[in-house]
C-alpha cells in the first residue's frame, strides 16, 4: 500500500491557557484518528522554524515577545489566548512543520501538517487564534532557499486569509487565493491575488462551482511548483464559527478536486489542518482526519506520487 507523510510533532499538543477559546487537544484528537484507521502514514517529526525565518515575515520585536513568552496583553487579547512557553514553543514547531510538509510534498508530490495553516496572524502581531503565520514563512523561505520558484497558498478556510495576504502581498513568487464567507472573520478584509466572498449559507454545489470557476484560471496563469493549501474544515454546516453550509462530502469533494487540479499540473501540493470548531472535539476532530485521509489517498492512486 502506498504510503503518504504527516508532519506531527508532541508540541503541537500544548497546554490549553486560562480562558481560551480555542480546542487545544484537536492536534491530539486529529493524531489518534489517523493512527486509528491504520491508514499507510509515515509519521515525520519537523524541527522549530529558525528564528531568522521567523522574522523574515514578522516582526523581531513581536518574534522576542512570543519566544519569551512575554506577549503583550493587548496582543493575547487580539490572538485570544495567553502565549506560555508550551504556546510559543509550539508557533515556532508547527512553521516548521509547515515548511518540512512542503519539503516532503516537493519530493513525493504530497504531505499534511498536522496543524497549522495560522492564516490571521500579522506582521507585528497575531490574531484569530493565530501566533505565527506558517503559511507565509514556509512560502517566503521556500522561494528565498530555492526550493520552489513560485508558491501559491489556496487558503478554503470559512475565514479569509487576511494575515497570509498581506504578509506576501507584492511578490511575484507567492500568491494567494481565498474562499470565504463574506460575513466572517476579519471585519476589515485584506487583498489577496485572487479572493472569493461567499454569501452566508452558501452549500456544496454553489460552493463547488465558485472554487471550480474561480481556482483553475489562477493555478494556470501562476503556474506554481507548490501549493500551500489551508484545508480549515469550518465552511462545515455545523461549524460554531462558520457561516456556511458544506456536508461532510462536500469538504471531501472540495479537497478532492484541489488535489486533482494539482495533480493535473504536476504541481506538489502541501496541505495544513486550518480551522474546525465546535462544542464536540472529536466531531471537528473527525473532520480534519478525513481531510488528510481524503487527500492523502488521492495522492497515493496517482502516478505522479512518489513513494517512500
Amino acid at each position: 500500500m502506498a504510503m503518504f507523510a504527516v508532519v506531527h510533532h508532541p508540541d503541537y499538543v500544548a497546554p490549553a491557557p486560562a480562558r481560551s477559546g480555542y480546542q487545544w487537544n484537536k492536534n491530539a484528537l486529529v493524531r489518534d484518528l489517523l493512527l486509528g484507521t491504520g491508514a499507510a502514514i509515515d509519521w515525520v517529526a519537523p524541527e522549530p522554524m529558525p528564528r531568522h525565518w521567523l522574522e523574515a515575515v514578522h516582526d523581531p520585536g513581536y518574534v522576542a515577545e512570543v519566544l519569551s513568552a512575554q506577549v503583550p496583553r493587548e496582543k493575547e487579547r487580539r490572538i485570544g489566548f495567553a502565549v506560555t512557553p508550551a504556546i510559543a514553543r509550539r508557533a515556532a514547531r508547527v512553521a516548521g512543520g509547515t515548511h518540512h510538509a512542503a519539503l516532503i510534498a516537493l519530493e513525493r508530490g504530497f504531505a499534511a501538517n498536522c496543524a497549522g495553516g495560522s492564516h490571521h496572524a500579522l506582521h507585528d502581531s497575531g490574531a484569530g487564534f493565530c501566533v505565527f503565520n506558517d503559511l507565509a514563512i514556509a512560502a517566503v523561505r521556500l522561494v528565498e532557499e530555492g526550493a520552489a520558484q513560485r508558491v501559491l497558498i489556496v487558503d478554503c478556510d470559512v475565514h479569509q486569509g487576511d494575515g497570509s495576504a498581506a504578509l506576501t502581498a507584492g511578490r511575484a513568487d507567492i500568491a494567494t487565493y481565498s474562499i470565504h464567507a463574506e460575513r466572517n472573520f476579519p471585519v476589515r478584509k485584506a487583498r489577496s491575488t485572487r479572493d472569493v466572498a461567499l454569501p452566508d449559507g452558501v452549500g456544496d454545489d454553489d460552493y463547488l462551482a465558485a472554487l471550480a470557476e474561480t481556482l483553475p484560471p489562477l493555478v494556470a496563469e501562476m503556474a506554481p511548483d507548490l501549493i500551500l493549501y489551508q484545508a480549515g474544515v469550518d465552511p462545515h454546516a455545523d461549524d460554531r464559527l462558520g457561516r456556511l453550509n458544506l456536508s461532510l462530502e462536500g469538504l471531501a469533494a472540495r479537497d478532492r478536486f484541489v488535489a486533482a487540479l494539482a495533480q493535473g499540473s504536476g504541481i506538489a501540493l502541501a496541505a495544513t489542518l486550518g480551522g474546525g470548531y465546535g462544542d464536540d472535539a472529536m466531531a471537528v476532530a473527525h473532520r480534519h482526519a478525513a481531510t488528510i485521509l481524503t487527500l492523502g489517498t488521492a495522492y497515493a492512486k496517482s502516478p505522479l506520487y512518489v513513494d517512500r
